[in-house]
Protein backbone atom coordinates (compact mmCIF):
# COMPACT_ATOMS: atom_id res chain seq x y z
CA UNK A 1 0.00 0.00 0.00
CA UNK A 2 1.12 3.59 -0.91
CA UNK A 3 2.05 5.63 2.04
CA UNK A 4 -0.31 8.19 0.79
CA UNK A 5 -2.94 5.91 0.87
CA UNK A 6 -2.10 4.69 4.04
CA UNK A 7 -2.29 7.80 5.78
CA UNK A 8 -5.68 8.70 4.14
CA UNK A 9 -6.88 5.33 5.24
CA UNK A 10 -5.64 6.11 8.55
CA UNK A 11 -7.23 9.83 9.05
CA UNK A 12 -10.44 8.34 7.34
CA UNK A 13 -10.78 5.77 9.92
CA UNK A 14 -10.05 8.33 12.97
CA UNK A 15 -12.57 10.27 11.34
CA UNK A 16 -15.02 7.41 11.39
CA UNK A 17 -14.63 6.49 14.71
CA UNK A 18 -15.67 9.78 15.97
CA UNK A 19 -18.72 9.55 14.09
CA UNK A 20 -19.38 5.93 15.26
CA UNK A 21 -19.53 6.64 19.04
CA UNK A 22 -22.29 9.14 19.66
CA UNK A 23 -24.71 6.88 16.60
CA UNK A 24 -23.97 3.75 18.47
CA UNK A 25 -24.45 4.96 21.85
CA UNK A 26 -27.60 6.54 21.19
CA UNK A 27 -28.94 3.47 19.10
CA UNK A 28 -27.93 1.11 21.98
CA UNK A 29 -30.38 3.73 24.47
CA UNK A 30 -32.82 3.61 22.04
CA UNK A 31 -32.98 -0.52 22.56
CA UNK A 32 -32.85 0.34 26.28
CA UNK A 33 -29.26 -1.49 26.15
CA UNK A 34 -25.98 -0.82 27.75
CA UNK A 35 -23.96 1.88 25.85
CA UNK A 36 -20.91 -0.56 25.68
CA UNK A 37 -23.27 -3.40 23.63
CA UNK A 38 -23.62 -0.77 21.03
CA UNK A 39 -19.53 0.00 21.55
CA UNK A 40 -18.39 -3.94 21.40
CA UNK A 41 -21.01 -4.05 18.39
CA UNK A 42 -19.37 -1.58 16.60
CA UNK A 43 -16.21 -2.74 17.20
CA UNK A 44 -16.41 -6.50 16.09
CA UNK A 45 -19.00 -5.97 13.25
CA UNK A 46 -17.22 -2.66 12.12
CA UNK A 47 -13.70 -4.46 12.24
CA UNK A 48 -14.52 -7.63 10.83
CA UNK A 49 -16.82 -6.37 7.92
CA UNK A 50 -13.72 -4.25 6.73
CA UNK A 51 -11.28 -7.11 6.91
CA UNK A 52 -13.50 -10.00 5.25
CA UNK A 53 -16.29 -8.24 3.35
CA UNK A 54 -16.45 -7.37 -0.42
CA UNK A 55 -16.65 -3.61 -0.01
CA UNK A 56 -13.32 -1.92 1.13
CA UNK A 57 -14.49 1.90 1.81
CA UNK A 58 -17.98 0.73 3.86
CA UNK A 59 -18.48 1.07 7.52
CA UNK A 60 -20.68 -1.47 9.12
CA UNK A 61 -21.83 -0.46 13.21
CA UNK A 62 -24.89 -1.17 15.44
CA UNK A 63 -27.54 0.90 12.96
CA UNK A 64 -30.43 2.40 14.31
CA UNK A 65 -32.68 0.41 11.77
CA UNK A 66 -31.43 -3.04 13.44
CA UNK A 67 -31.92 -1.53 17.16
CA UNK A 68 -35.96 -0.35 16.31
CA UNK A 69 -36.22 -3.51 15.17
CA UNK A 70 -35.34 -5.07 18.49
CA UNK A 71 -36.42 -3.18 21.05
CA UNK A 72 -39.80 -4.93 21.66
CA UNK A 73 -37.92 -8.51 22.14
CA UNK A 74 -35.53 -6.66 25.03
CA UNK A 75 -38.41 -4.79 26.79
CA UNK A 76 -40.41 -7.81 26.95
CA UNK A 77 -37.72 -10.69 27.20
CA UNK A 78 -34.29 -8.96 27.89
CA UNK A 79 -30.76 -8.89 26.94
CA UNK A 80 -29.83 -12.74 26.68
CA UNK A 81 -32.52 -13.26 24.10
CA UNK A 82 -31.39 -10.32 21.96
CA UNK A 83 -27.84 -12.08 21.94
CA UNK A 84 -29.31 -15.05 20.87
CA UNK A 85 -31.81 -13.37 18.35
CA UNK A 86 -28.08 -11.59 16.94
CA UNK A 87 -26.84 -15.19 16.72
CA UNK A 88 -29.73 -16.42 14.56
CA UNK A 89 -29.66 -13.40 12.73
CA UNK A 90 -25.89 -13.58 11.60
CA UNK A 91 -26.67 -17.29 10.85
CA UNK A 92 -29.41 -16.30 7.98
CA UNK A 93 -27.13 -13.04 6.68
CA UNK A 94 -24.63 -15.98 6.10
CA UNK A 95 -26.95 -18.20 4.51
CA UNK A 96 -27.78 -15.41 2.32
CA UNK A 97 -24.78 -14.91 1.05
CA UNK A 98 -23.81 -18.68 0.70
CA UNK A 99 -27.05 -18.76 -1.43
CA UNK A 100 -25.24 -15.94 -3.52
CA UNK A 101 -28.79 -13.81 -3.28
CA UNK A 102 -26.81 -10.95 -3.02
CA UNK A 103 -27.38 -10.75 -6.94
CA UNK A 104 -31.26 -10.14 -5.74
CA UNK A 105 -30.12 -6.05 -4.97
CA UNK A 106 -30.31 -5.66 -8.92
CA UNK A 107 -34.31 -6.13 -8.91
CA UNK A 108 -34.24 -2.66 -6.83
CA UNK A 109 -35.08 -0.18 -9.57
CA UNK A 110 -33.17 3.22 -9.19
CA UNK A 111 -36.20 5.38 -8.08
CA UNK A 112 -36.53 3.13 -4.85
CA UNK A 113 -32.46 3.67 -4.25
CA UNK A 114 -32.80 7.17 -4.66
CA UNK A 115 -35.90 7.52 -2.20
CA UNK A 116 -33.60 5.23 -0.02
CA UNK A 117 -31.11 7.51 0.43
CA UNK A 118 -33.28 10.20 0.95
CA UNK A 119 -35.54 8.73 3.37
CA UNK A 120 -31.74 7.87 5.23
CA UNK A 121 -30.55 11.81 4.87
CA UNK A 122 -33.83 12.62 6.69
CA UNK A 123 -33.61 10.08 9.32
CA UNK A 124 -29.83 10.68 9.94
CA UNK A 125 -30.80 14.41 10.42
CA UNK A 126 -33.50 14.14 12.41
CA UNK A 127 -32.03 12.17 15.02
CA UNK A 128 -29.25 15.31 15.22
CA UNK A 129 -32.14 16.90 16.87
CA UNK A 130 -32.42 14.81 20.09
CA UNK A 131 -29.26 16.28 20.71
CA UNK A 132 -30.78 19.95 21.06
CA UNK A 133 -32.97 18.66 23.81
CA UNK A 134 -31.82 18.44 27.71
CA UNK A 135 -33.97 15.44 28.64
CA UNK A 136 -37.25 15.69 27.87
CA UNK A 137 -37.32 19.65 26.99
CA UNK A 138 -35.70 21.71 24.01
CA UNK A 139 -32.53 24.02 24.91
CA UNK A 140 -33.30 27.32 25.11
CA UNK A 141 -31.15 30.60 25.79
CA UNK A 142 -27.60 30.73 25.86
CA UNK A 143 -27.46 26.76 25.96
CA UNK A 144 -29.21 26.52 22.39
CA UNK A 145 -27.34 29.54 20.93
CA UNK A 146 -23.79 27.95 22.16
CA UNK A 147 -25.14 24.67 20.78
CA UNK A 148 -26.19 25.99 17.20
CA UNK A 149 -23.22 28.62 17.15
CA UNK A 150 -20.81 25.49 17.46
CA UNK A 151 -22.82 23.72 15.29
CA UNK A 152 -22.57 26.09 12.65
CA UNK A 153 -18.68 26.65 13.14
CA UNK A 154 -18.26 22.66 12.27
CA UNK A 155 -20.49 22.68 9.34
CA UNK A 156 -18.45 26.07 7.96
CA UNK A 157 -15.21 24.23 9.28
CA UNK A 158 -16.21 21.23 7.20
CA UNK A 159 -17.53 23.24 3.57
CA UNK A 160 -14.54 25.50 3.79
CA UNK A 161 -11.24 23.77 4.78
CA UNK A 162 -11.17 21.66 1.22
CA UNK A 163 -11.16 24.54 -0.22
CA UNK A 164 -7.87 25.35 1.01
CA UNK A 165 -6.34 22.44 1.81
CA UNK A 166 -6.83 18.21 0.96
CA UNK A 167 -4.08 16.96 3.23
CA UNK A 168 -6.19 15.90 5.91
CA UNK A 169 -9.72 14.73 6.49
CA UNK A 170 -12.30 18.24 7.00
CA UNK A 171 -14.62 16.58 9.52
CA UNK A 172 -11.32 14.87 11.48
CA UNK A 173 -10.15 19.27 11.99
CA UNK A 174 -13.86 20.15 12.47
CA UNK A 175 -14.66 17.82 14.85
CA UNK A 176 -10.93 18.08 16.86
CA UNK A 177 -10.89 22.06 16.38
CA UNK A 178 -14.36 22.38 18.11
CA UNK A 179 -13.17 20.33 20.67
CA UNK A 180 -9.76 21.91 21.25
CA UNK A 181 -12.18 25.68 21.24
CA UNK A 182 -14.52 24.67 23.71
CA UNK A 183 -11.90 22.73 26.48
CA UNK A 184 -9.58 26.11 26.11
CA UNK A 185 -12.64 28.81 27.08
CA UNK A 186 -14.34 26.47 29.12
CA UNK A 187 -18.04 26.73 27.21
CA UNK A 188 -20.41 25.13 28.98
CA UNK A 189 -21.64 22.45 26.06
CA UNK A 190 -22.84 19.23 26.18
CA UNK A 191 -19.82 16.44 25.28
CA UNK A 192 -20.01 12.78 24.38
CA UNK A 193 -19.72 12.04 28.03
CA UNK A 194 -23.58 13.36 28.81
CA UNK A 195 -24.71 10.68 27.07
CA UNK A 196 -23.05 7.90 28.34
CA UNK A 197 -19.69 7.05 30.15
CA UNK A 198 -17.74 4.90 27.89
CA UNK A 199 -15.45 3.06 29.80
CA UNK A 200 -15.09 -0.30 30.04
CA UNK A 201 -12.91 -3.60 29.30
CA UNK A 202 -12.49 -6.11 26.67
CA UNK A 203 -15.80 -8.04 25.47
CA UNK A 204 -16.07 -11.65 26.97
CA UNK A 205 -16.84 -14.32 25.34
CA UNK A 206 -20.36 -15.96 26.58
CA UNK A 207 -23.08 -17.98 24.82
CA UNK A 208 -26.25 -16.29 25.71
CA UNK A 209 -28.10 -17.57 28.80
CA UNK A 210 -31.50 -18.77 27.70
CA UNK A 211 -33.25 -22.52 27.26
CA UNK A 212 -31.87 -23.47 23.84
CA UNK A 213 -35.78 -24.62 23.23
CA UNK A 214 -38.08 -24.70 20.49
CA UNK A 215 -40.06 -22.01 22.67
CA UNK A 216 -36.95 -19.86 22.52
CA UNK A 217 -36.74 -20.64 18.75
CA UNK A 218 -40.35 -19.46 18.69
CA UNK A 219 -39.37 -16.02 20.21
CA UNK A 220 -36.77 -15.10 18.34
CA UNK A 221 -37.16 -16.21 15.26
CA UNK A 222 -39.63 -13.56 13.51
CA UNK A 223 -37.05 -10.80 15.17
CA UNK A 224 -33.93 -12.35 14.00
CA UNK A 225 -35.21 -12.45 10.33
CA UNK A 226 -36.66 -9.05 10.26
CA UNK A 227 -33.19 -8.63 11.61
CA UNK A 228 -31.28 -10.07 8.77
CA UNK A 229 -33.85 -8.72 6.08
CA UNK A 230 -33.61 -4.89 7.42
CA UNK A 231 -29.75 -5.13 7.58
CA UNK A 232 -29.09 -7.40 4.26
CA UNK A 233 -31.26 -4.22 2.63
CA UNK A 234 -29.74 -1.49 4.49
CA UNK A 235 -26.08 -3.25 3.74
CA UNK A 236 -26.85 -4.10 -0.06
CA UNK A 237 -28.02 -0.48 -0.54
CA UNK A 238 -25.36 0.68 0.72
CA UNK A 239 -23.01 -1.07 -1.07
CA UNK A 240 -24.72 -0.14 -4.52
CA UNK A 241 -24.19 3.44 -3.40
CA UNK A 242 -20.57 2.93 -2.39
CA UNK A 243 -19.76 1.19 -5.74
CA UNK A 244 -21.33 4.09 -7.58
CA UNK A 245 -19.22 7.16 -5.31
CA UNK A 246 -15.65 4.91 -5.91
CA UNK A 247 -17.05 3.71 -9.42
CA UNK A 248 -15.40 0.59 -8.07
CA UNK A 249 -17.54 -2.88 -8.27
CA UNK A 250 -18.18 -4.52 -5.10
CA UNK A 251 -19.03 -8.36 -4.08
CA UNK A 252 -22.72 -8.49 -2.56
CA UNK A 253 -22.76 -12.00 -1.53
CA UNK A 254 -19.13 -11.67 0.27
CA UNK A 255 -20.26 -8.72 2.00
CA UNK A 256 -23.58 -10.55 3.48
CA UNK A 257 -21.40 -13.58 4.65
CA UNK A 258 -18.73 -11.38 6.08
CA UNK A 259 -21.77 -9.17 7.82
CA UNK A 260 -23.63 -12.81 9.00
CA UNK A 261 -20.24 -14.19 10.84
CA UNK A 262 -19.62 -10.58 11.91
CA UNK A 263 -22.86 -10.33 13.88
CA UNK A 264 -22.82 -14.12 15.33
CA UNK A 265 -19.16 -12.90 16.80
CA UNK A 266 -20.82 -9.66 18.25
CA UNK A 267 -23.66 -11.88 19.67
CA UNK A 268 -20.76 -14.10 21.21
CA UNK A 269 -19.00 -11.52 22.86
CA UNK A 270 -21.97 -9.12 24.03
CA UNK A 271 -22.57 -6.90 21.18
CA UNK A 272 -25.48 -5.57 19.50
CA UNK A 273 -26.00 -6.47 16.03
CA UNK A 274 -25.15 -4.04 13.03
CA UNK A 275 -25.43 -3.33 9.65
CA UNK A 276 -23.55 -0.92 7.29
CA UNK A 277 -24.09 2.30 8.40
CA UNK A 278 -24.54 4.90 5.32
CA UNK A 279 -23.53 8.11 7.34
CA UNK A 280 -20.42 6.78 8.76
CA UNK A 281 -19.65 5.34 5.14
CA UNK A 282 -20.10 8.78 3.23
CA UNK A 283 -17.80 10.04 6.26
CA UNK A 284 -15.35 7.54 5.58
CA UNK A 285 -15.41 7.89 1.79
CA UNK A 286 -15.81 11.66 1.92
CA UNK A 287 -12.45 11.64 4.32
CA UNK A 288 -10.65 9.39 1.75
CA UNK A 289 -11.22 5.59 2.85
CA UNK A 290 -11.23 3.88 0.24
CA UNK A 291 -9.15 0.70 1.92
CA UNK A 292 -10.14 -1.97 4.05
CA UNK A 293 -7.64 -0.06 6.22
CA UNK A 294 -10.28 2.59 7.18
CA UNK A 295 -12.63 0.50 8.58
CA UNK A 296 -10.35 -1.57 10.71
CA UNK A 297 -8.70 1.55 12.19
CA UNK A 298 -12.63 2.86 12.84
CA UNK A 299 -13.23 -0.31 14.75
CA UNK A 300 -10.39 -0.72 16.26
CA UNK A 301 -10.12 3.21 17.65
CA UNK A 302 -13.36 2.61 18.92
CA UNK A 303 -11.89 -0.03 21.50
CA UNK A 304 -8.83 1.54 21.98
CA UNK A 305 -11.64 4.44 23.08
CA UNK A 306 -13.50 2.16 25.67
CA UNK A 307 -9.70 0.84 27.12
CA UNK A 308 -7.67 3.49 27.44
CA UNK A 309 -9.28 6.86 26.01
CA UNK A 310 -12.38 7.41 27.60
CA UNK A 311 -11.63 10.32 29.56
CA UNK A 312 -10.36 12.52 26.35
CA UNK A 313 -13.34 10.73 24.22
CA UNK A 314 -15.87 11.73 26.69
CA UNK A 315 -14.64 15.50 26.37
CA UNK A 316 -15.32 15.62 22.63
CA UNK A 317 -18.83 18.45 22.46
CA UNK A 318 -21.97 17.04 20.96
CA UNK A 319 -22.33 20.08 18.62
CA UNK A 320 -19.04 19.10 16.96
CA UNK A 321 -20.47 15.98 15.73
CA UNK A 322 -24.20 16.93 15.24
CA UNK A 323 -22.91 19.40 12.90
CA UNK A 324 -20.70 17.02 10.78
CA UNK A 325 -23.70 14.73 10.84
CA UNK A 326 -25.94 17.85 9.20
CA UNK A 327 -23.13 17.53 6.61
CA UNK A 328 -23.69 13.85 6.16
CA UNK A 329 -27.11 14.19 5.89
CA UNK A 330 -26.87 17.22 3.38
CA UNK A 331 -24.38 14.79 0.95
CA UNK A 332 -26.02 12.18 1.27
CA UNK A 333 -29.30 13.50 -0.13
CA UNK A 334 -29.75 12.72 -3.90
CA UNK A 335 -30.12 16.21 -4.60
CA UNK A 336 -30.55 15.06 -8.32
CA UNK A 337 -33.74 13.41 -7.41
CA UNK A 338 -35.57 17.25 -6.90
CA UNK A 339 -34.44 18.42 -10.40
CA UNK A 340 -35.38 15.35 -12.78
CA UNK A 341 -39.15 15.57 -11.37
CA UNK A 342 -40.10 17.26 -14.71
CA UNK A 343 -38.04 15.14 -16.51
CA UNK A 344 -39.06 11.27 -15.40
CA UNK A 345 -41.96 9.65 -15.86
CA UNK A 346 -44.58 11.00 -12.66
CA UNK A 347 -44.41 6.91 -11.34
CA UNK A 348 -40.85 6.97 -11.23
CA UNK A 349 -41.65 10.46 -8.96
CA UNK A 350 -43.90 8.65 -7.21
CA UNK A 351 -41.76 5.54 -5.86
CA UNK A 352 -38.94 7.98 -4.85
CA UNK A 353 -41.54 9.83 -2.67
CA UNK A 354 -43.12 7.02 -1.22
CA UNK A 355 -39.83 5.53 -0.27
CA UNK A 356 -38.72 8.86 1.05
CA UNK A 357 -41.49 8.91 2.98
CA UNK A 358 -41.94 5.10 4.30
CA UNK A 359 -38.59 5.22 5.13
CA UNK A 360 -38.50 7.95 7.74
CA UNK A 361 -42.03 7.22 9.19
CA UNK A 362 -41.80 3.13 9.52
CA UNK A 363 -38.53 1.14 8.29
CA UNK A 364 -36.01 0.22 5.67
CA UNK A 365 -37.57 -3.22 4.84
CA UNK A 366 -40.98 -1.57 4.56
CA UNK A 367 -39.82 1.11 2.45
CA UNK A 368 -37.99 -0.70 0.04
CA UNK A 369 -40.81 -3.38 -0.18
CA UNK A 370 -42.99 -1.01 -0.91
CA UNK A 371 -41.71 0.70 -3.69
CA UNK A 372 -40.25 -2.76 -5.75
CA UNK A 373 -44.10 -3.81 -5.57
CA UNK A 374 -44.89 0.20 -6.87
CA UNK A 375 -42.72 -0.68 -9.63
CA UNK A 376 -43.40 -4.25 -10.31
CA UNK A 377 -46.86 -3.19 -10.83
CA UNK A 378 -46.11 -0.22 -12.94
CA UNK A 379 -44.10 -2.14 -14.68
CA UNK A 380 -46.28 -4.95 -15.43
CA UNK A 381 -48.86 -2.04 -16.81
CA UNK A 382 -47.16 -0.54 -19.34
CA UNK A 383 -46.25 -4.14 -20.68
CA UNK A 384 -49.30 -4.96 -20.93
CA UNK A 385 -50.37 -1.70 -22.12
CA UNK A 386 -47.37 -1.94 -25.28
CA UNK A 387 -49.43 -5.38 -26.40
CA UNK A 388 -51.49 -4.99 -30.10
CA UNK A 389 -51.89 -6.60 -32.79
CA UNK A 390 -51.84 -5.84 -36.83
CA UNK A 391 -54.92 -7.69 -38.74
CA UNK A 392 -55.65 -8.09 -42.42
CA UNK A 393 -57.42 -10.72 -44.69
CA UNK A 394 -55.60 -12.73 -46.74
CA UNK A 395 -56.01 -13.51 -50.28
CA UNK A 396 -57.69 -16.42 -50.03
CA UNK A 397 -60.51 -15.23 -47.52
CA UNK A 398 -58.60 -16.03 -43.84
CA UNK A 399 -57.61 -13.41 -41.71
CA UNK A 400 -54.04 -12.90 -39.96
CA UNK A 401 -53.37 -11.64 -36.77
CA UNK A 402 -49.54 -10.26 -36.15
CA UNK A 403 -49.50 -9.75 -32.17
CA UNK A 404 -46.98 -7.28 -31.01
CA UNK A 405 -45.22 -7.45 -27.32
CA UNK A 406 -45.40 -9.68 -24.40
CA UNK A 407 -47.88 -11.99 -23.11
CA UNK A 408 -48.35 -12.38 -19.59
CA UNK A 409 -51.05 -12.24 -16.41
CA UNK A 410 -51.71 -8.46 -17.02
CA UNK A 411 -51.78 -8.65 -20.18
CA UNK A 412 -54.22 -11.87 -21.16
CA UNK A 413 -57.78 -9.55 -21.15
CA UNK A 414 -56.08 -6.67 -24.17
CA UNK A 415 -54.78 -10.11 -25.75
CA UNK A 416 -58.41 -11.91 -25.93
CA UNK A 417 -59.82 -8.74 -26.71
CA UNK A 418 -57.80 -8.28 -29.64
CA UNK A 419 -59.30 -10.86 -31.73
CA UNK A 420 -63.49 -11.67 -33.00
CA UNK A 421 -64.27 -15.46 -33.05
CA UNK A 422 -67.79 -14.61 -34.14
CA UNK A 423 -66.56 -12.86 -37.39
CA UNK A 424 -64.17 -13.67 -38.01
CA UNK A 425 -63.42 -16.47 -41.11
CA UNK A 426 -63.25 -20.28 -40.75
CA UNK A 427 -59.41 -20.17 -40.87
CA UNK A 428 -57.66 -17.70 -39.19
CA UNK A 429 -53.55 -17.57 -38.42
CA UNK A 430 -52.16 -16.37 -35.20
CA UNK A 431 -48.63 -14.94 -35.99
CA UNK A 432 -46.09 -15.20 -33.26
CA UNK A 433 -42.95 -14.15 -33.92
CA UNK A 434 -42.84 -10.40 -32.87
CA UNK A 435 -45.05 -12.30 -29.55
CA UNK A 436 -43.02 -13.49 -25.89
CA UNK A 437 -44.95 -15.92 -23.53
CA UNK A 438 -43.62 -15.05 -20.29
CA UNK A 439 -45.92 -17.44 -17.91
CA UNK A 440 -48.73 -19.63 -17.47
CA UNK A 441 -51.36 -17.26 -17.80
CA UNK A 442 -50.05 -16.64 -21.33
CA UNK A 443 -50.65 -20.37 -21.56
CA UNK A 444 -54.08 -20.48 -20.14
CA UNK A 445 -54.95 -17.22 -22.29
CA UNK A 446 -53.78 -18.53 -26.00
CA UNK A 447 -55.54 -22.13 -25.08
CA UNK A 448 -58.74 -20.45 -24.34
CA UNK A 449 -58.27 -18.67 -27.90
CA UNK A 450 -58.35 -21.77 -29.30
CA UNK A 451 -61.72 -22.76 -27.44
CA UNK A 452 -63.32 -19.82 -28.56
CA UNK A 453 -62.78 -20.08 -32.10
CA UNK A 454 -63.55 -23.94 -31.86
CA UNK A 455 -66.65 -23.04 -30.20
CA UNK A 456 -67.22 -20.75 -33.12
CA UNK A 457 -66.41 -23.80 -35.65
CA UNK A 458 -63.67 -22.11 -36.58
CA UNK A 459 -59.89 -23.21 -37.03
CA UNK A 460 -56.99 -21.69 -35.78
CA UNK A 461 -53.43 -21.79 -36.61
CA UNK A 462 -50.31 -20.53 -34.90
CA UNK A 463 -47.19 -19.81 -36.31
CA UNK A 464 -43.68 -18.43 -35.33
CA UNK A 465 -43.42 -19.21 -32.02
CA UNK A 466 -40.51 -19.28 -30.20
CA UNK A 467 -38.78 -22.45 -29.57
CA UNK A 468 -39.06 -21.22 -25.50
CA UNK A 469 -42.67 -20.93 -25.86
CA UNK A 470 -43.29 -24.20 -27.51
CA UNK A 471 -41.57 -25.49 -24.90
CA UNK A 472 -43.93 -24.07 -22.07
CA UNK A 473 -46.55 -25.22 -24.29
CA UNK A 474 -45.45 -28.16 -24.43
CA UNK A 475 -45.18 -28.93 -21.00
CA UNK A 476 -48.37 -27.46 -20.24
CA UNK A 477 -50.09 -30.07 -22.83
CA UNK A 478 -51.10 -27.13 -25.34
CA UNK A 479 -51.76 -27.94 -28.95
CA UNK A 480 -49.56 -25.13 -30.99
CA UNK A 481 -49.69 -26.42 -34.20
Amino acid sequence: MKPIRLRADVLAGLTTSFALLPECIAFALVAHLNPLMGLYGAFIICTLTALFGGRPGMVSGAAGSMAVVIVALVVHHGVQYLLATVLLGGLIMMAFGLLRLGKLVRMVPHPVMLGFVNGLAIIIALAQLEHFKSGEHWLSGTPLYLMTGLVLLTMAIVYILPRLTKAVPPALVAILGVGLLVYLFGLPTRTLGDMAHIAGGLPTFAMPDIPWSLETLRIIAPYAILMAMVGLLETLLTLNLTDEITETRGYPDRECVALGAANIVSGAFGGMGGCAMIGQTVINLSSGGRGRLSGVVAGVLILLFILFLSPLIERIPLAALVGVMFVVSQQTFAWASLRVINKVPLHDVLVIIAVTTITVFTDLATAVLCGIIIAALNFAWQQARELYADEHLEADGSKLYRLHGTLFFASTTPFLNQFDPANDPANVTLDCRHLSFVDYSAIAALKTLRERYAKAGKHLQVFHLSERCKKLLKRAGVDHD
